[in-house]
């Protein structure tokens, strides 16, 4: 019999829930989840993101041949082929192959707070990459938004400082996102969060000095100066149409960091490649990937191929904040590239009792357990979004990296994983199989997980 006061307890949980979206099939099945709006019928908020409580991160496509002209979330046309027939096919003209997996893990989390995203030639060079994954916290807007935008900022500030070491270059553009977070939550009054994790594969001329390659067709959109911060969210969260970005613009054609006159048509359109990925995975489609439909002209910047007399290096550049994580298999052993910042850490906790805050039980003014996001702008006086940066010059010993959230961390030992997936060529498969691990073990949160195999012919 159901009693009034169990009537008002069922009525306030509905009310207090939020609604149930559809997810990707990679995050949970279809039949767990109520059909949702279109995304295009789902209010945008000034952040460029809408009101599903899902993180979207742009759709993984593949390009119609071995260009992308930095197209954010794109395969070439040859590693998509790798992925489907293993380590027989030839991939000597690129540098690495990127696999990506995700889950919302349903069984413990009502929404997906995870973004990721990913490059190939990066800043219009051959052979650079970008990969980061983003772990949302008290929603998913901050998360969203850096997978949609942080490469950008990172683009501007290759750019406007092509003289400073990357470690530097990479803590300017943290902290000119965790403004741009903080400053768009308090128009907002969304005081979202998220930990970071971003690696940046640079070639680079093997000399002292100034050694890094730069497209000439690059400029500078202005970010590092908190220029032009409203359009590049318009363009990349699809509310306009779209200038292409050599650092990945969501168009998926070139530009970006603002480039030169000049067009370059796809040949393909976004739905026909997105439809033809779906066909071989049996992907469902729905609200929580972001789409591109546009055949938009991008600009017409031709992929520097870097050369030099003295030789070129492979510099693998990290930067974290929080506990999302960047491991290296270097001869089959792990090294860990990232910091984990936790109010468990000694270090700081002090330097948040230093600045007038408390820890207590592990967490920042006994709310928040990581001690470095972006975001968190209530927080902000305590929980710095300054990173943890390395820099490795990539060996041929060093096989892959794998990014993650603590999702898989927190049942999962570095070596562990380094062990798990060594022998799997195919990054995709390496992703699904320590996404499954973590799963397997009771892992209790989102999981994206991130595998870039390095070719080292």
């Amino acid at each position: 019999m159901l009693t009034v006061s169990r009537f008002r307890v069922w009525v306030n949980r509905q009310l207090a829930s939020p609604p149930q979206t559809m997810t990707p099939s990679s995050i949970s099945s279809s039949e767990d989840s109520p059909i949702s709006e279109h995304p295009s019928m789902l209010k945008r908020l000034p952040m460029g993101v809408d009101e599903s409580p899902n993180a979207r991160s742009k759709s993984i496509t593949v390009a119609d041949g071995p260009e992308t002209y930095g197209a954010l979330n794109r395969h070439p046309a040859a590693t998509a082929a790798a992925s489907s027939q293993g380590a027989d096919t030839d991939n000597s003209n690129f540098s690495f192959r990127v696999g990506v997996s995700e889950d919302r893990n349903k069984r413990c989390r009502r929404v997906m707070e995870d973004a990721h995203s990913f490059v190939y030639d990066y800043a219009g060079v051959r052979g650079q990459g970008y990969f980061a994954v983003f772990d949302g916290h008290a929603g998913k807007q901050a998360a969203e938004w850096c997978g949609q935008n942080f490469h950008e900022y990172l683009l501007d500030a290759l750019v406007d400082y092509p003289n400073e070491s990357i470690p530097d270059v990479l803590n300017k553009t943290y902290h000119a996102v965790d403004s741009r977070i903080s400053a768009l939550a308090y128009k907002t009054k969304v005081h979202s969060g998220c930990t970071a994790v971003t690696a940046f594969l640079r070639v680079e001329k093997n000399e002292d000095g100034p050694c890094g390659f730069i497209n000439p067709a690059l400029t500078s959109r202005g970010l590092m100066e908190g220029k032009n911060e409203e359009e590049l969210e318009a363009q990349t969260s699809g509310q306009m149409e779209r200038r292409g970005s050599m650092g990945g613009g969501s168009a998926g054609v070139v530009g970006g960091a603002a480039a030169q006159e000049g067009s370059l048509r796809r040949k393909m359109s976004g739905r026909r490649i997105r439809d033809f990925v779906r066909g071989l995975t049996g992907h469902v489609k729905d609200d929580s990937a972001i789409d591109d439909d546009s055949a938009s002209d991008g600009a017409n910047i031709e992929t520097l191929s870097p050369q030099c007399d003295s030789g070129i290096r492979r510099m693998l550049y990290t930067a974290n904040v929080g506990d999302a994580r960047a491991v290296l298999s270097r001869g089959g052993k792990a090294v860990r590239l990232t910091y984990d910042h936790k109010g468990s850490d000694s270090q700081e906790a002090k330097r948040i009792t230093d600045a007038g805050g408390f820890v207590m039980n592990h967490r920042v003014n006994g709310v928040l357990a990581v001690t470095r996001s972006l975001g968190d702008a209530s927080m902000k006086d305590f929980v710095v979004g300054s990173p943890y940066t390395t820099e490795t010059r990539l060996e041929k010993e060093d096989e892959f990296l794998i990014i993650a959230c603590d999702g898989l961390w927190d049942v999962c030992e570095d070596q562990d994983a380094v062990d798990l997936i060594r022998n799997e060529p195919d990054p995709q498969e390496a992703s699904k199989k320590l996404l499954d691990h973590a799963l397997s073990n009771y892992s209790t949160d989102n999981l994206s997980v991130m595998v870039i195999r390095f070719n080292q012919g």
